[in-house]
């Protein structure tokens, strides 16, 4: 009768061993959150600079766009349909076919392109849909393919540091 005994404590015993407490699982959530609260903001972060990243290579695609339609058409493009895919027949001046359709609606990677023409050649600005969340950054071009960033909401002009260079920078060099 006491063997019988025995073998059901110790089923009793591992029945309780079998799972985890509310504590271990309270202790390990808590470990989750606080992995999460320091990696959120680097991620996000990471992804603000890689959209501006592309903004600039989205910029660098248009330059290398209007060179080429330059070369074809004689004139630089005034706007970015143009440079784009045609809407019907074969590509020409009003649809060159040089950047996606993505790109030519002005709007690409959570940035707002705006190409304009100018007395010189053209002008193209770049700022992000919602500051703060795509791009920190605002980006002006023009045909001399010299990239000016603006840390901040106002658009970046002529006059602000290109890119990689500090104002302290740029105005040593003037």
């Amino acid at each position: 009768m006491f063997p019988d005994l025995n073998r059901r404590l110790r089923l009793s015993t591992r029945s309780r061993r079998a799972g985890f407490s509310l504590i271990e699982l309270l202790i390990v959530i808590a470990i989750i959150l606080i992995i999460l609260a320091v990696a959120l903001p680097k991620l996000t972060k990471a992804r603000t600079y890689a959209q501006e990243m592309a903004a600039v290579k989205a910029i660098t695609t248009i330059h290398t766009a209007e060179t080429q339609y330059y070369s074809q058409y004689g004139q630089y493009a005034t706007s970015l349909t143009q440079l784009g895919p045609p809407t019907s027949g074969a590509a020409g001046p009003n649809g060159a076919e040089l950047i996606d359709r993505d790109l030519a609606t002005g709007e690409k990677g959570g940035f707002k392109f705006v190409l304009q023409p100018s007395q010189t050649g053209y002008s193209l600005a770049a700022t992000p849909v919602q500051y703060g969340t795509s791009g920190t950054h605002t980006y002006f071009s023009d045909q001399s393919m010299s990239i000016h960033a603006h840390a901040g909401q106002e658009p970046a002009t002529v006059n602000d540091p290109l890119m990689g260079e500090t104002q302290q920078q740029q105005q040593q060099s003037k």
